[in-house]
């Protein structure tokens, strides 16, 4: 029922409907699911040697991996909002989502030729860039080919294939690694040939469809958007939330600490969280569609808080304590990560989806850059553990403050109560 009311509700506001077999998962999202595991062997081969590399190798202090951390998630703000929006205005969003991708592969090349921390953060900026401009083009296009009532499957599905690929890149990183100490130019010219792959798969292989005329003059994006109070709330919540979200980066170094962890052995950290998003994107996905969005959403960070006090808690530093943090780090991605996309997906008009998701992510990434220099800037002052102490803490008080002021109800399909 709910479903055909979306639909109706779509056509109505000229939004044209894709009908697929029930069950069947367009091949669009398929499609842009294997463009997403290639890029992201990519992608993963690089991060999951940072942290190390930079702290431990080239004695970064945690305020500046802080930093850099947060320009990692942040830098990317303007460029998540010029994506969106030129993918809208001229509504050849596989042609921007491409200039990302083929961005982020010159980029990958260009770790070849820098040897400072800087160098590398400058480079890093710049494939964050073509991240940015390539994000909210691809999630508008996985949006726009599913039905409203399947947006958290359609998703689950695409975040299942683009997280396979984050398992297999540290996999390969420590390939290489194992095969050539300290070889990081041969983890980057391996991960630009992937990036390059993903590249290609886009260009030949992702079909977009023609979009209809609009039968009025549109109002301006921000006016359009403003007038959507379902939006704002989950860009409330995403930006509160995003503050007091601890880098996985910072999780896996404080793992490394309590573990003892040879660095050899480092980059296998991130295969753990990759593996439990993995299992858990497609349910996940599913559970939104059918208990609402916003319960997911918050359980997410809930598992968050998990993890945190784990690593906090008073147990022996083994296997078990590993396990447990990486499996509640991949099941925190699980349930946030597509379920805020297909929480926004349906409420946005197909002329404003990749505007809209743009203004969602942006949010989201600029508050996590805020986290991310005030979690290094406590470490730098206080030490690691009082930092996830107090990060943990605020975590805590938001997702009661949340929860206080919009009380779950009955089951909805955003974030807050229909």
């Amino acid at each position: 029922m709910y479903l055909s009311a979306g639909r109706a509700a779509d056509s109505a506001r000229g939004i044209p409907v894709r009908t697929t077999r029930r069950g069947a998962v367009p091949g669009t999202v398929l499609v842009l699911g294997l463009v997403s595991l290639v890029t992201d062997i990519s992608a993963e081969m690089v991060t999951a040697v940072l942290p190390l590399y930079l702290m431990a190798g080239l004695g970064m202090s945690p305020l500046a991996f802080g930093a850099l951390d947060g320009l990692h998630q942040g830098a990317t703000a303007l460029f998540r909002l010029a994506g969106g929006h030129v993918a809208d205005r001229t509504r050849r969003r596989k042609v921007v989502a491409g200039t990302g991708y083929a961005l982020s592969a010159v980029c990958k090349a260009g770790l070849l030729a820098v040897t400072t921390p800087w160098a590398v953060a400058a480079v890093l900026a710049a494939d964050r860039t073509g991240k940015g401009l390539r994000t909210a083009p691809r999630d508008a296009l996985i949006s726009l080919s599913a039905p409203p009532g399947e947006q958290g499957r359609a998703f689950g599905v695409h975040r299942a294939m683009d997280t396979a690929g984050a398992l297999l890149g540290p996999l390969a990183a420590f390939g290489v690694l194992w095969v050539a100490v300290d070889a990081y130019d041969a983890v980057f010219t391996v991960s630009f040939c992937f990036a390059v792959l993903g590249v290609v798969v886009l260009a030949l292989f992702v079909r977009e469809a023609p979009a209809r005329a609009a039968a009025r003059a549109p109002l301006p994006p921000l006016r359009t958007l403003a007038r959507i109070p379902g939006l704002w709330r989950l860009c409330l919540a995403a930006a509160l939330l995003g503050l007091v979200t601890v880098s996985d980066s910072f999780l896996y170094l404080l793992l490394q600490r309590r573990l003892d962890l040879p660095a050899a052995w480092f980059p296998l950290l991130p295969v753990g969280t990759a593996a439990g998003f993995l299992l858990c994107a497609l349910p996940a996905g599913r559970l939104a569609d059918r208990l609402g969005r916003r319960r997911v959403f918050l359980g997410g960070h809930a598992l968050l808080l998990g993890a945190c006090l784990l690593v906090l808690a008073p147990v022996p530093a083994g296997l078990p304590l590993a396990l447990g943090v990486l499996a509640l780090l991949g099941m925190f991605y699980a349930a946030t990560d597509g379920v805020l996309m297909a929480a926004a997906g349906p409420l946005l008009p197909e002329r404003l989806r990749s505007t809209g998701l743009a203004v969602l992510q942006t949010v989201q990434a600029l508050a996590r850059f805020g986290g991310s220099l005030l979690f290094g800037a406590a470490w730098t002052l206080w030490g690691p553990y009082a930092a996830l102490s107090a990060a943990a803490a605020g975590l805590a008080a938001v997702l009661v403050a949340l929860c206080v002021l919009a009380p779950v109800r009955a089951p909805g399909r955003g974030l807050a109560p229909e």
